[in-house]
């Protein structure tokens, strides 16, 4: 079991740093370096980097780049601009998600499609199943380390080291230029935290330095090293689902909140059925709740009504570092998903009072 877990290729430095290893999504990750709560403020008050150089990266290029895109993913990559991103998602043929993900445009016969860890090898699979126009693919997953830089506090730590004004780098578009001095870096105005901050492309061979020069850079700024433990808790504040809790092969993207980036202006796998579920309407919907009193929500554990009577279950739970409540994600019957609603979450034979809350969780 131990030689099938991979190491991404800072790993040890990570061992170095003290970051507890675990293994997550088939690699050996830092889960923490000091506490999850400790890691989760860093990020929400000033700046921290998390190593998700697990994630997998595709190429899809050469003229049929786009309609290979247009078929597989939700939302209408027709829009995006050279230098954009696009958050989305693969639907499946019977009414789930294969993956969510994120497109970058680079110009018009180059994408770049950023994949979750644990599905690059389902993923790679179904873009492969799909490309009967002839696409050209590439997968670089092993190729890339990513570091995300989140917190206000990002552009001021990282800009002296590049020319590129980071302010300018809008929410969701991106550019390529020279970072702590290699050339070629994507910089990304995207994350997962909504801390604000960028996430950094670069090619494994680079990795180490630009590492090292990002935390000099933002030593005057206490830039700290963080572990997917705040990544955890900082995503669910903000609403953000995880693939494998919050969206899976049997969750819709409908269901899961995200009508708005399922568009029905062109035709995509199993867009007709989705459509008929878009009119119908649909039975069960993800929300976000905060407890009303001490309690921990965790996945599974049962959502009832007033009366007591089972309407759904915990997806993603835990006790929010920035409210000083339990919160959570979970699927409802759709009668009881509007923002006020009154639920109770079934925490050891107890009923713990909740709310339905309009997302993000936690309010800036």
């Amino acid at each position: 079991m131990e030689d099938s877990i991979k190491k991404i290729q800072l790993n040890d430095l990570h061992v170095a740093l003290g970051g507890k290893m675990v293994p997550f999504a088939g690699y050996n990750m830092p889960v923490r370096y000091s506490s999850d709560i400790e890691e989760h403020k860093t990020v929400r008050e000033g700046v921290g980097v998390f190593d998700v150089s697990h994630m997998g990266e595709f190429m899809v290029t050469g003229p049929h780049a786009l309609e290979l895109i247009q078929k597989v993913t939700s939302n209408d990559a027709s829009k995006l601009v050279n230098g954009q991103a696009q958050y989305s998602c693969f639907p499946n043929d019977k009414g789930g998600i294969v993956d969510d993900l994120i497109v970058y445009k680079f110009e018009d016969q180059k994408y770049m499609l950023v994949v979750n860890a644990s599905n690059i090898d389902k993923d790679w699979a179904w873009i492969n199943q799909n490309n009967t126009m002839g696409a050209h693919l590439k997968n670089i997953s092993d190729q890339l380390s990513l570091f995300a830089v989140q917190g206000p506090k990002a552009i001021e730590a990282v800009q002296s080291l590049t020319s590129v004004n980071l302010s300018e780098v809008k929410f969701y578009h991106f550019t390529v230029g020279e970072f702590a001095g290699v050339q070629d870096v994507i910089i990304s105005g995207t994350g997962y935290t909504g801390a604000g901050g960028f996430e950094i492309y670069v090619k494994n061979e680079h990795a180490e330095n630009v590492w090292k020069a990002i935390f000099e850079a933002g030593k005057d700024f206490n830039i700290k090293p963080i572990g997917l433990g705040a990544r955890d808790t900082l995503r669910m504040e903000m609403g953000y689902c995880l693939y494998g809790n919050d969206i899976n092969d049997e969750t819709s993207p409908l269901e899961a909140g995200l009508g708005w980036i399922t568009k029905f202006t062109k035709d995509f796998v199993n867009s007709e059925n989705l459509k008929k579920q878009k009119e119908a309407g649909v039975e069960k919907k993800l929300v976000g709740f905060i407890l009303n009193e001490r309690g921990i929500p965790r996945a599974h554990y049962p959502i009832v009504n007033e009366a007591g009577e089972v309407i759904g279950e915990v997806t993603s739970g835990t006790q929010s570092p920035s409210m000083g409540v339990g919160i959570g994600l979970g699927y409802v019957q759709t009668a009881f998903s509007s923002p006020g609603t009154k639920i109770a979450i079934a925490i050891r034979n107890k009923y713990i009072p909740a709310t339905v809350e309009k997302l993000p969780l936690y309010k800036k």
